[in-house]
């Protein structure tokens, strides 16, 4: 009964070393979870590509592909901090898995004759399954005790997951709206007689400016709210300062954008209504974006300095084993 009871060690988190994958070492493990996610991509290599094709011919989208490869360099960056002695953890990565599963059950569910879902939906929901599928595998062939490690490189992959329609458009119409009130403010201030009718600002000359959709700066918005995330894990150690960062995004965003519409309006009053076609416009968003990283690496920096001395967090030894007295899969 000894000899039985020693084989099956609980651990925490609803680990057990059971006989087969709990007993395999850490590079077979890897080995094993790499041939996982190549089956499992096999498997969504349908959306997977059109998610891809989508990333790439779509501005808002672009940043997608880069994201794995962020999350990679973050596990990278923490690998001193992994356990050498990973665990099983079947009781989260069913859980996981079935959320995946019934994503995919729900979406075949709500298929009916003549339905014609938005392609964001449809890279949605089979690009958050596939994330949810491979969290499984990572919980099951590595345990709990790595994947809480690794838990913000995981979870940043949920910026490969783009935006539902109903979302984007909120979100889309919110900055168009906002920002042409920022706009509007802007010229008051400087003397431009304006008069704002919703997403319509009459100027000067019988000219009118319109904030479509493509001007409410929502792909720059979205790459300076991945940046304050990465750099808030990288470089702040107090979450609510982190949060403050990401909060800080909006506002920067607005601000951004109502300063590009300003500077346009401007431009078309007082030199040629031609202006709404010079590269200002057309191709002027990557400037405007430059602008608004100065103040907000500046808030950055001022999070940074404001934190105590000697909260860096505390490093494993160069052999990554656990510190003495903690099994590795214990909360």
């Amino acid at each position: 009964m000894e000899d039985l009871q020693s084989m099956t060690p609980r651990r925490g988190g609803g680990e057990t070393a059971l006989p087969g994958v709990g007993d395999f070492p850490l590079r077979r493990r890897m080995i094993l979870f790499a041939a996982f996610i190549v089956i499992l991509s096999a498997c969504f290599a349908r959306p997977l590509y059109a998610l891809w094709q989508y990333a790439v011919h779509n501005d808002f989208f672009s940043y997608i592909p880069l994201i794995p490869f962020i999350t990679l360099y973050l596990i990278w960056l923490k690998r001193s901090e992994l356990p050498r002695q990973p665990g099983v953890s079947w009781r989260w990565g069913a859980a996981l898995a079935a959320g995946g599963a019934a994503l995919l059950i729900g979406w075949a569910c709500a298929a009916h004759p003549g339905w014609r879902p938005h392609k964001e939906d449809y890279l949605t929901v089979k690009t958050a399954s596939y994330l949810l599928f491979a969290a499984a595998g990572c919980l099951v062939c590595f345990g709990s005790a790595i994947s809480r490690v690794i838990f913000f490189p995981l979870a940043f992959l949920v910026f490969m997951v783009p935006m539902p329609s109903a979302m984007l458009n909120s979100v889309g119409l919110f900055f168009q709206q906002t920002s042409a009130v920022t706009a509007s403010g802007m010229l008051d201030i400087c003397g431009t007689p304006v008069m704002r009718n919703d997403l319509v600002l009459l100027l000067p000359g019988d000219f009118s400016l319109v904030i479509a959709p493509e001007c409410s700066g929502i792909h720059s918005t979205m790459v300076l709210l991945i940046t304050a995330v990465l750099a808030g894990h990288l470089f702040l150690h107090s979450g609510w300062k982190r949060f403050l960062l990401v909060v800080i995004v909006v506002p920067l965003a607005i601000l951004r954008n109502g300063f590009r519409i300003f500077v346009i309006a401007e431009l078309c009053v007082h030199i040629s209504h031609e202006m709404i076609n010079s590269p200002i416009h057309r191709r002027g968003g990557p400037v405007f974006f430059a602008l608004s990283l100065i103040p907000f690496f500046l808030a950055l920096l001022l999070l940074r300095k404001s934190e105590p001395r000697g909260t860096m967090s505390v490093k494993p030894t160069s052999g990554g084993s656990s510190p003495a007295g903690a099994a590795p899969g214990s909360s």
